[in-house]
């Protein structure tokens, strides 16, 4: 079995990767921006135990698995679940880079000028990264990698080998 959890910053390439190993090894996808959120209100956070609940039904659901995404206070609901975890952490810049050349996720933006509009604060937010201490910030994802026990990955570019 395949257990995979991806993290690191906004624009680091997680759901890129997710995508290419589901598709190499068939494993079922969740990108945790689509529970994180209200589906009504995209701006406020679901609360921890709501997200909780669909996150326990993939993985109930799915023998083979990869979750993706940059919440701390989530992946810490899969991490032990888990058997390899992957940190992608390439730097600011190449975020941001990869942001400004982000094809359109119709999972989370209903056009591509929705998205487009939202880039400014997706910038500003990726260079805080390094800065902040919540739960999305490079500290987080630091301790999350550093306590991790089995196996693990930290790129710190956008060249990647696939596992």
């Amino acid at each position: 079995m395949k257990k995979i959890t991806i993290f690191g910053n906004s624009g680091s390439g997680k759901s890129t990767l997710a995508n290419q190993l589901s598709a190499k090894y068939n494993l079922a996808h969740l990108d945790l921006d689509t529970l994180a959120w209200d589906k009504q209100n995209p701006t406020i956070r679901r609360s921890i135990a709501e997200s909780k609940k669909d996150i326990g039904r993939f993985i109930k659901e799915n023998d083979n698995w990869i979750i993706e995404g940059c919440y701390t206070d989530l992946l810490n609901l899969v991490v032990d679940k888990s058997d390899h975890l992957i940190f992608l952490n390439p730097g600011e810049d190449i975020c941001i880079a990869n942001c400004i050349k982000r094809p359109w996720e119709p999972h989370k933006y209903n056009s591509l000028e929705e998205q487009n509009n939202n880039l400014k604060m997706l910038i500003d937010w990726i260079k805080q990264y390094s800065v902040k201490s919540d739960e999305f910030s490079l500290k987080a994802h630091r301790k999350l990698f550093d306590n991790f026990k089995k196996n693990k990955t930290e790129y710190t570019s956008n060249q990647i080998n696939l596992l």
